[in-house]
């Protein structure tokens, strides 16, 4: 029953795409079902993001043209010697619970991506609000043989592939926030989540998730910090297609260099967009709380902090400017 209401709304959707009316009628002998089938299906895609409006004698339409995920483009785009499997998806619960209900069974370096999450997650149980359409919602596969210890700065990692993609359609002075956070005018504009499963001593298999605000709407909820997307910034679309294809090209080569090489070959690159770099910051961590001059990071991903003319490397927690 819910795979047959999926693939209803993605017609529905697809129907909608150009931005042009059309009749409840229409819709319904489209797809197969009522008007009023029609108008619930129409009021659950706006629940998700979607800006659709009705005019009594004309039907529904959104408020603007929507350019919908493209599987056959993305693998286009990535070129022939790419050899990532990908899939689109219109709705779904979230990217990484996806992979991870499949992690065993999928190959090295597959991709998910959605139009829309549900349930959408960030670090720490956060919500990732996810409207449709709007971003990119995308997790990858990876399986490191090295185990644990093979992956340490894993998610630094990713933010410098996603800045690297951005500089490539002109979105240029992009900062890193330690751990997974990537930051345009002190304001967000991408977030990782890397979740891992794995015994030690064995390989690890990582679930890369990977959340970018592209056109988000201009009334939206449930988002509790200061944040921007790549439209405000080039002041034009953006092809979330072609930065799509981008990304999974970027952030491939890049682990593929990781998995020999380490983080050492990307530390350069991290500093030079490090956010909180030579300023006083807190580093809170369950219930500690400390604070100290922000040195960048190490070869192993841990946030450096110096105080009292010491340098010492921590592994996790959340940063923050320090307030006098």
């Amino acid at each position: 029953m819910r795979k047959k209401a999926a693939q209803t709304r993605s017609l529905l959707i697809q129907r909608l795409a150009n931005g042009e009316f059309n009749s409840g009628e229409l819709l319904g002998e489209l797809v197969g079902i009522s008007r009023s089938a029609v108008a619930n299906h129409i009021k659950y895609l706006t629940g998700i993001g979607l800006d659709v409006f009705s005019v009594k004698g004309r039907g529904y339409r959104l408020s603007t043209p929507l350019q919908l995920l493209d599987q056959t483009k993305i693998l286009h785009l990535m070129g022939q010697k790419q050899k990532n499997t990908i899939k689109v998806i219109s709705v779904i619960g979230s990217t990484n619970t996806y992979i991870k209900e499949r992690l065993h069974e999928l190959p090295q370096g597959f991709v998910c991506l959605a139009e829309a999450q549900t349930h959408g997650r960030g670090r720490r149980g956060k919500t990732w609000v996810s409207p449709f359409g709007s971003s990119i919602y995308m997790s990858m596969a990876w399986t490191f043989k090295g185990g644990y210890q093979s992956m340490a700065g894993v998610s630094l990692l990713v933010g410098i592939a996603i800045n690297r993609s951005l500089k490539k359609i002109g979105v240029r002075d992009c900062k890193l926030k330690w751990p997974n956070d990537v930051y345009y005018n002190l304001k967000k504009l991408a977030g990782i989540l890397v979740e891992v499963e794995g015994q030690v001593g064995s390989d690890a298999s990582a679930v890369i998730g990977i959340g970018i605000n592209i056109d988000l709407p201009n009334s939206i909820d449930g988002i509790d910090q200061p944040f921007i997307d790549v439209t405000s910034i080039t002041q034009e679309p953006v092809d979330r297609n072609e930065l799509a294809a981008l990304i999974i090209v970027t952030l491939t080569n890049m682990l593929e260099e990781f998995e020999v090489e380490g983080l050492s070959p990307f530390l350069s690159e991290w500093k030079e967009a490090d956010l909180f770099y030579n300023e006083y910051v807190y580093l809170e961590s369950g219930s500690n709380r400390i604070h100290g001059l922000s040195k960048g990071i190490n070869e192993g991903g841990a946030l450096l902090l110096e105080n009292a003319g010491k340098i010492t490397p921590h592994h996790g927690g959340e940063i923050s400017v320090k307030r006098a």
